[in-house]
């Protein structure tokens, strides 16, 4: 029996095979390459990604803390930008520190585990950060339409609800990507040519039929974003036709101020989110190199700049903090 031949065997053998036998073509352990042909570039590539990590750490909960400290922040814009940045450091958090070690360490190996969580913690918080970001442009829409009903529509109670239903949307969509990973044989292969894990990335390694996955992983979350994505932009639609009919020029740059903030935060997030998604399922002309690169810098840009983006924009958030930190 030639290679050929015994891989097909293994394969159908295992796709027969009562589930309880499965786990025998299922490693203990992946192996983490990093970033491939750039593995002698790793230590120097580490000191960056360690500073905007350590960065997004500092301003993320400098933010936080402004937030729960002071009592005119609790309103739904800053309940919203809190959210966002438990969010953006969870993402961070989720990838960083493993691709750190394996830089400086060589702490290649995960376990099977560990690389699923890390998956799904990745993936859920992509899409949860995507629904706060639909429940910020409708804060906006509020604000800027309906004045007089803000306070009303946009309750502590309506604040909390949005929060639960992003993380349970997040939830129900992302944790089948785990049972789609776990049916899959992968007959030994362990190496992942990447510096976290991800799912079709791990799918990729399966000696099996992986179309449910691969459908699975482009059809609900990406139109899933791509759903928010269009809420937004209706949302800004009724936004800007509200300001067209403000007599006040003052009242126009104000309005337009405050909404500024949010669309710089949506650029940052949902510009690299398609790409990246984009161009692990379809772009095989870019180097793997280049591919994983900015994937890394996609879970360090958001959380580094959204606090920083709304600090610098936000006058409350400025005087917050200085009250906070640097006042008496």
């Amino acid at each position: 029996m030639d290679h050929g031949e015994r891989t097909w065997y293994i394969v159908e053998e295992g796709m027969n095979m009562p589930l309880s036998n499965l786990s025998s073509l299922t490693p203990d352990t992946f192996i983490l390459v990093g970033i491939p042909g750039m593995e002698q570039l790793h230590v120097w590539i580490s000191f960056p990604f360690c500073c905007m990590y350590v960065a997004a750490l500092l301003s993320n909960g400098v933010l936080l803390l402004t937030i729960w400290t002071e009592s005119s922040l609790h309103q739904p814009m800053y309940l919203f930008l809190a959210m966002l940045a438990v969010a953006d450091l969870t993402l961070s958090t989720t990838v960083v520190p493993k691709m750190l070690a394996l830089f400086w360490f060589q702490a290649r190996e995960i376990s099977f585990g560990a690389c699923l969580t890390q998956m799904f913690f990745l993936h859920f918080t992509t899409i949860v950060e995507s629904k706060i970001l639909l429940a910020m442009a409708y804060d906006r829409f509020v604000a800027v339409c309906f004045p007089l009903r803000y306070g009303a529509v946009l309750t502590p109670s309506a604040v909390a609800k949005t929060g639960l239903a992003a993380v349970l949307r997040g939830f129900c969509i992302i944790f089948p990507c785990v049972f789609l990973l776990r049916r899959l044989p992968y007959c030994g292969h362990k190496v992942v040519p990447h510096t976290y894990c991800e799912h079709i990335g791990i799918a990729r390694l399966a000696c099996a039929d992986i179309s449910a996955n691969v459908w699975y992983g482009l059809a609900l979350p990406f139109s899933v974003g791509l759903l928010d994505l269009a809420l937004i932009a209706v949302s800004y639609g009724f936004i800007l036709q509200a300001l067209s009919r403000l007599p006040s020029r003052p009242a126009r740059r104000k309005a337009l101020h405050t909404c500024g903030s949010h669309v710089c935060v949506l650029l940052l997030f949902y510009v690299p989110a398609v790409f990246t998604a984009l161009t692990q399922r379809f772009g095989r002309s870019i180097p793997p190199e280049v591919h994983i690169l900015l994937a890394n810098l996609y879970v360090l840009f958001p959380p580094l700049l959204n606090p920083v983006v709304y600090g610098v924009r936000t006058q409350q958030i400025r005087d917050s903090v200085l009250k906070v930190f640097v006042r008496p």
